[in-house]
């Protein structure tokens, strides 16, 4: 059964690579004290900010099973977005890479579709499995480090050491049991503590810890009230996310594209306004957005956003 489980892992990875991940592994069902411990600490500190839901459905963080019976394997896939753009003109409000493509929450289910399908074909009995991406109470990160396919950085995001961290996570949750050789990797960062000092906000408090309050990606995106005066200061020229702590990290330098046929991003994004933003439309704001993860803040938020980065700009004391 060894040999035959082998194969059939060297089967996924193949399939998995013509589907466009860069790294896939596999991970046995462990406690996640660590993780748990973590996401705990952040919340008595206060850290998590107004993002509530990050403490419910802790149980189902820590055991996989309470999602799919049975759970014997959690299997980690990630896949790069990164694609190249016009350069910006500094008098335009910024929108993080990874939302001027299409909602990767669609595509990475699509795909984890497809490969789900392809092990329930190589699998010699019955196989159940439940794909879980970013919305689903998962320790996606955890997973990803235990099945040895990147580690946390400073920045708290996953590096892939042959992809950097412009990628998107999503798990398989399975049913059976797949041993892999891959062994966790050692910390990436070492000494280097450039995302930290890039942060413009001060969010990243020490290695590996961030304080979302002062996340310019948190206050852009996940935040659902007005902002105060000093929140609105903080959103600088971002105008949905943020990429600096990305920008500057060593592992990004030589940036890996997305696989074909996807990610593509809108050019009609690219070079927007504050003023257009302030001047849209419900069904522009559709036309413009949807199917791309700004669609989902809706255009009540999105206006905040540019108001803010539009005071932040006419600033002369504030560069963008």
């Amino acid at each position: 059964m060894a040999e035959q489980t082998d194969s059939i892992i060297r089967a996924i990875k193949k399939e998995a690579s013509r589907l466009g991940f860069c790294a896939i592994g596999f991970s046995s069902l462990k406690p996640q004290n660590l993780a748990v411990e973590r996401l705990n600490n952040m919340i008595d500190e206060g850290r998590h900010g107004e993002m509530d839901y990050l403490a419910n459905r802790i149980k189902e963080r820590a055991d996989p099973s309470l999602l799919l019976s049975g759970t014997k394997t959690i299997i980690s896939a990630a896949m790069n977005y990164y694609r190249s753009t016009t350069p910006r003109r500094p008098d335009l409000p910024r929108i993080s890479n990874y939302a001027l493509i299409e909602d990767y929450h669609i595509v990475l289910k699509d795909r984890l579709g497809q490969l789900l399908a392809k092990i329930q074909q190589l699998y010699p009995e019955p196989l159940n499995g439940l794909i879980t991406i970013d919305s689903a109470p998962v320790f996606e990160k955890s997973w990803a480090e235990q099945a040895g396919i990147g580690a946390s950085a400073n920045n708290t995001l996953l590096i892939i050491p042959a992809a950097g961290s412009y990628v998107f996570i999503g798990e398989i949750l399975i049913d059976k049991p797949f041993e892999s050789d891959m062994k966790p990797l050692a910390n990436l960062c070492g000494s280097c503590r450039k995302c930290i000092e890039s942060c413009p906000t001060g969010a990243l408090v020490s290695p590996g810890k961030i304080d979302a309050r002062r996340c310019i990606s948190y206050l852009t995106v996940e935040l659902k009230r007005e902002f105060t005066a000093e929140e609105s200061l903080m959103a600088g020229s971002w105008l949905f996310g943020c990429d600096c702590c990305q920008e500057s990290c060593p592992y990004n330098r030589e940036r890996r594209g997305p696989p074909e046929g996807v990610f593509h991003p809108k050019e009609q994004l690219e070079n927007l306004t504050c003023e257009e933003i302030l001047n849209l439309s419900g069904s522009g704001f559709k036309k413009l957005f949807f199917g791309t993860p700004v669609y989902r803040i809706g255009l009540r938020r999105l206006k905040r956003n540019a108001r803010a980065v539009q005071e932040n700009m006419n600033r002369t004391e504030i560069k963008p």
